[in-house]
C-alpha cells in the first residue's frame, strides 16, 4: 500500500470511528432559519398612541357643491373567501377603538359555509355617543359554486344594495327588489374595497374562488375604487409570529404569502397588510393593535383620497 493510500486509510478510519463513537449519526444539513435578520417593512411599534389619536380625530370629508348630507362617512367594503376573518377584523377594529372586547359582527368559528348572510353596515360609537366617520360593510363570503354573487358585490360598490339585504347565492339583486337602492348617495357607495384572506389558506385558495376575487377587484379598478388586502391569522400560519407578533415582517413565510397574493391578485405589495385579529385574548395587546391601526389608517387615507378626487 502506497504512502498516500495509507494516509487516506488512516483518515477514513478515524472519521468512521468518530462517527461510531457519536452513535453513528451523520451530521444533518443546516436548516434555513424561518426569520430574516431584520424587518423588511418598518413598523413604528411604539407609535400606537399616535395612530390611535389620528383615527379618533379623523374628520369626515366635506361634500362638494354644498351638498347637505348629515351622514357623511368613508365606506369600507370587505369581501373575500368564506371563513377568512372578515367579521373578526371588524370586531378587532371596534375592540381597538373602544378599548374593550366586542363581538357584534358574529364570526364563523366552525368554517365551511358562509356565516354572514345579510348586507350589514357596522358603525362604531365614540366615547361621546357619536359615530366614527367611517363604516364597514360585511358581506356573504365567496365560495366556489355558491356564496355571494360577484354582481351583488359590484352593486354594493355602486351603492345600490340597501342595508339588511339577504344575499342569494343563486341570483343577484334585481332592480325591482325593495332592497335595491335606485338613487344611491355618495355615502352609500364604497370608497375602499378590502379583500380579506387568511395567511394559512393562501395556498389552498380554489381557482374558482380566486377567479371571483379577481373579477370583483377588476370591477373596482374600473370604478377607480382603491383596494387593499388584509392578510389575517398570521399567528396561526407562522409559529414565530405566534410567539411574538413583532416577527411579522421578519417571517419568511408571511412574506412569501404576501408575495403570492400580490402576484395572483395583481395588487401591489404595499397594499397588503398582515394582521392578527383578537380571538382568544381577553386583555389588550399593543403590538396586535399597532398592526390593525396601520391597516385602518391606510383605509381611511385611501377612502378620503378617493372622495376628494371625485
Amino acid at each position: 500500500m502506497g504512502a498516500r493510500a495509507s494516509i487516506w486509510f488512516v483518515l477514513h478510519w478515524m472519521v468512521t470511528c468518530s462517527a461510531v463513537s457519536m452513535g453513528g449519526k451523520k451530521s444533518k444539513p443546516e436548516v434555513e432559519p424561518p426569520l430574516l435578520d431584520k424587518e423588511w417593512r418598518a413598523v413604528p411599534w411604539k407609535a400606537k398612541a399616535e395612530n390611535l389619536q389620528f383615527v379618533r380625530g379623523f374628520e369626515p370629508f366635506k361634500p362638494r357643491n354644498d351638498e347637505k348630507n348629515e351622514d357623511q362617512h368613508i365606506r369600507i367594503l370587505l369581501h373575500g373567501p368564506t371563513g377568512h376573518g372578515k367579521s373578526s377584523f371588524i370586531n378587532t377594529v371596534e375592540t381597538v377603538l373602544r378599548s374593550k372586547m366586542t363581538d357584534r359582527a358574529l364570526a364563523d368559528s366552525c368554517g365551511g359555509k358562509s356565516f354572514t348572510k345579510k348586507y350589514k353596515t357596522y358603525r362604531i360609537t365614540k366615547e361621546d355617543g357619536t359615530f366614527y366617520p367611517f363604516v364597514f360593510n360585511d358581506i356573504m363570503g365567496l365560495e366556489k359554486d355558491k356564496g355571494v354573487c360577484e354582481e351583488d358585490i359590484k352593486l354594493a360598490m355602486m351603492g345600490h344594495v340597501k342595508d339588511g339585504y339577504t344575499f342569494n347565492p343563486h341570483s343577484t339583486l334585481s332592480t325591482d327588489d325593495p332592497d335595491y337602492n335606485t338613487n344611491p348617495s355618495l355615502s352609500d357607495k364604497a370608497h375602499v374595497l378590502v379583500c380579506v384572506v387568511s395567511a394559512n389558506k393562501v395556498h389552498l385558495l380554489d381557482d374558482g374562488v380566486k377567479k371571483k376575487m379577481t373579477t370583483v377587484m377588476r370591477e373596482a379598478g374600473d370604478m377607480g375604487i382603491p383596494q387593499m388586502v388584509i392578510l389575517t391569522k398570521i399567528d396561526e400560519a407562522c409559529p414565530e409570529v405566534d410567539a411574538d407578533v413583532r416577527n411579522v415582517y421578519k417571517s419568511k413565510f408571511v412574506k412569501e404569502q404576501m408575495e403570492l397574493l400580490s402576484e395572483s391578485l395583481g395588487i401591489p405589495l404595499n397594499c397588503i397588510f398582515p394582521v392578527k385579529n383578537y380571538h382568544s385574548e381577553i386583555t389588550p395587546n399593543d403590538d396586535l393593535e399597532m398592526l390593525i391601526l396601520m391597516a385602518l389608517r391606510q383605509m381611511i387615507n385611501y377612502g378620503e383620497d378617493f372622495v376628494d378626487n371625485l
